[in-house]
């Protein structure tokens, strides 16, 4: 997968093309692939891959953390499976270390702020509603979010947002998930949980059960409430390797 780069990983691979010409090269969802990667007993890359993407720095409202203008899903794939929390970054000279917990954690309030900046357009966003992560909308799949503001924003809420960070920010997406299911849960709320999205002040509900996202929310969901998943992956030996070839134990 690093397809003639000494470092970094290509981003797929197609059995009539080969590989993808994009690659995973700054910070988004990539940290549990490179860890994997880094960790292989035997088809192991190199353990500087781990600092070889860049770290774009995004400021909102007094919030300073690592985010490239993606979703907010990416502040927590990985983080699903993976304990970040305890570890530190040892990185080479020039590269500020990075508490990745902490960054999602601030990554999440920052979101929340950002959509209750949007409340004076988009009046149905509030304290405890709010929420934009890559999901469906009326026109099909938009990858939206903020900040900054993504074009698509059309008022609409994606519940795997907050759900996604309950293992990150439970005094703030606890209170919101259940004044969304309160307030919206006769019309958003199916037999599978939340609805992919919906629009809080015009009727309008996502058909579509959306496995990611409702994975996204049973994941972290029990990793704040058991920390199993944490728990189980952690034990891998192939991940604990990775973690001592890149970061360190506090």
């Amino acid at each position: 997968m690093l397809a003639g780069d000494p470092l970094v990983l290509s981003h797929g691979w197609q059995p009539e093309e080969g590989f993808l010409n994009a690659r995973w090269t700054r910070y988004c969802e990539l940290m549990i692939l490179y860890l994997l990667a880094i960790g292989s007993p035997t088809h192991a890359i190199p353990s500087a891959s781990w600092y070889a993407w860049s770290r774009p720095v995004m400021t909102f409202q007094g919030y300073r953390y690592v985010s490239a203008a993606d979703p907010l899903f990416v502040h927590q794939f990985s983080h699903a499976w993976i304990d970040f929390r305890g570890w530190r970054e040892t990185p080479p000279s020039g590269t500020p270390p990075v508490d990745w917990f902490a960054n999602s954690i601030t990554a999440t309030r920052a979101h929340r702020a950002f959509c209750l900046s949007l409340s004076s357009e988009f009046p149905g966003y509030g304290e405890n509603v709010w929420g934009i992560t890559a999901s469906d909308s009326r026109q099909g799949y938009v990858a939206w979010g903020g900040p900054p503001r993504h074009q698509a924003i059309d008022g609409s809420v994606v519940p795997a947002a907050v759900a996604g960070s309950l293992m990150f920010a439970p005094d703030i997406a606890v209170p919101a998930l259940r004044e969304m299911h309160r307030r919206f849960g006769d019309r958003a709320f199916r037999r599978y949980g939340f609805a992919d999205a919906f629009h809080p002040t015009d009727g309008w509900v996502n058909p579509d059960v959306i496995g990611i996202d409702l994975g996204i929310t049973l994941l972290s969901a029990e990793n704040l409430r058991t920390g199993r998943i944490w728990n189980w992956f952690m034990q891998d030996p192939d991940v604990r390797r990775a973690l001592n070839l890149t970061l360190r134990a506090r």
